[in-house]
């Protein structure tokens, strides 16, 4: 019983692969920061679906919904992504982000943050 209760609770897939409960894959590498009501904050990581920044946790409410500006240092600008998130867990100085459904704008935005990093990756690599 115990058995069949803890291998359904299990991460592995089926084919013997870890899967992720996350909707998105996270990011840590891109340098970015947030801006919430005209202060700075370091972002931890981020998704398609959310953020998670570094600040005091007593300053933001579970389920508050906020104005999130991330600004991203891409290879020969500043990109801005404005966009309303929601507070859904704080815990150590650690504040995560969900946001709203993304338009077709944001997630456009994105694709351009995403495809800068891949070529600068690649620009990278080819560096010796």
């Amino acid at each position: 019983m115990f058995g069949n209760f803890l291998s359904s609770r299990s991460n592995s897939g089926r084919d013997g692969h870890s899967e992720s409960r996350r909707k998105h894959e996270r990011r840590a590498s891109d340098q970015c920061v947030s801006m919430i009501a005209g202060r700075v904050y370091p972002i931890i990581d981020w998704s398609l679906g959310g953020i998670l920044i570094a600040a005091d946790d007593r300053l933001f409410g579970l389920k508050e919904e906020m104005d999130v500006t991330l600004k991203f240092h891409m290879r020969n600008n500043i990109l801005e992504v404005p966009h309303k998130a929601r507070v859904i867990r704080k815990n150590n100085n650690r504040i995560a982000f969900e946001f709203e459904p993304l338009s077709r704008q944001i997630r456009d935005r994105f694709q351009t943050i995403l495809d800068d990093a891949v070529v600068r990756e690649f620009a990278d690599s080819q560096l010796v």
